[in-house]
């Protein structure tokens, strides 16, 4: 499935050398006032074109082909697409044959009877997650006063990023990072219990990120060598602000108001430059693969406003979701 949401429905489509990618947003609240300069911002931040990024360059220029009118939601779906005119298809040949170890390439291929277009990873490049930026644009107008900032904290293992990219890129390889996001003054007492709770909200479409490989929310893993009375949050005035913070702004599954802190893992990138052995599926013996192309030697420098995005998704169609039960001050 490509759609997330219960009322505020996000679905992305497209393929990363097709003729465009996008999204559709059902169930926008009408009156939000939105113009296609609005999602520049993000957008760019998004793109490539720093140290450590693909050579690839796409304007990203969105365009709004429905649910908006003159300026403002309309209430019918909101379809945003981006063309795609940077492509080198050819660079990606070989990989029917031989599979990038890493790469969704021999998954794709059995699931979808070797129909899938996996040029450019197909619908399974992170070129997609432009369609979750954008929608993330329209969200975080409903999210309101909540301020969402996310950033790398690391990467390749070293606080030290640009010391570690620096080693990535003379040995022609790839290094993951760690993201960290933060939610200030979050809208109190949304999320649902069990099954729709706020972690889980968030984690679903962070894992529908391509890489990202794990997810922690306040205290995280750290928890588990902690004493109840150690992690617990002690209430430090009547509107229920805490001393400490290990519950990441989230119990029971629910905003209690205070920031929401959660870090995700990013993989390395796949496609690396070094020689790596792996199976031939077309001789049947052992071959030896190293990808040409153009790609991103650490994938987590373009993903804080990613991970931005899917915050302010969630947060969205948890608020709608919740439709005033809690009387909020």
């Amino acid at each position: 499935m490509n759609s997330f949401g219960v009322i505020f429905k996000v679905s992305v489509f497209g393929e990363s050398h097709g003729p465009a990618i996008g999204v559709v947003i059902d169930g926008c609240p009408p009156g939000i006032p939105v113009d296609r300069n609005d999602f520049i911002p993000d957008l760019t931040r998004r793109q490539a074109g720093g140290k450590g990024t693909t050579l690839r360059r796409e304007s990203d220029v969105p365009e709004i082909l429905s649910g908006v009118h003159e300026g403002f939601t309309n209430g019918a779906p909101l379809t945003i697409i981006t063309q795609n005119k940077d492509k080198i298809s050819s660079d990606y040949d070989g990989f029917k044959d031989i599979p990038r170890p890493g790469h969704a390439d021999f998954t794709a291929r059995i699931k979808y009877s070797g129909f899938a277009d996996m040029r450019g990873s197909g619908h399974f490049s992170g070129r997609i997650s432009w369609g979750l930026v954008a929608a993330g644009v329209i969200a975080k107008l409903i999210a309101g006063k909540s301020r969402i900032n996310a950033r790398l904290i690391s990467a390749g293992g070293s606080e030290d990023i640009e010391k570690a990219l620096d080693e990535a890129v003379a040995k022609s390889d790839s290094i993951g990072g760690i993201i960290e996001c933060v939610v200030e003054d979050p809208p109190v007492a949304i999320g649902e219990p069990f099954f729709y709770s706020f972690e889980s909200g968030v984690s679903h479409l962070a894992f529908s990120i391509p890489g990202i490989k794990g997810i922690e929310f306040g205290s995280g893993f750290a928890a588990a060598s902690m004493t109840g009375s150690e992690h617990n949050d002690s209430f430090i005035d009547s509107k229920g602000k805490t001393e400490t913070n290990y519950a990441g702004g989230i119990n029971g599954g629910i905003t209690n108001g205070n920031n929401i802190v959660f870090r995700v893992a990013v993989k390395p990138t796949s496609s690396t430059g070094v020689e790596q052995k792996t199976f031939n599926f077309t001789t049947g013996k052992m071959d030896t693969l190293k990808v040409a192309g153009r790609h991103d030697t650490c994938i987590a420098l373009r993903m804080p406003v990613i991970i931005e995005a899917v915050t302010a998704i969630a947060m969205a169609d948890l608020i709608l979701i919740d439709r005033g039960i809690y009387n909020r001050p």
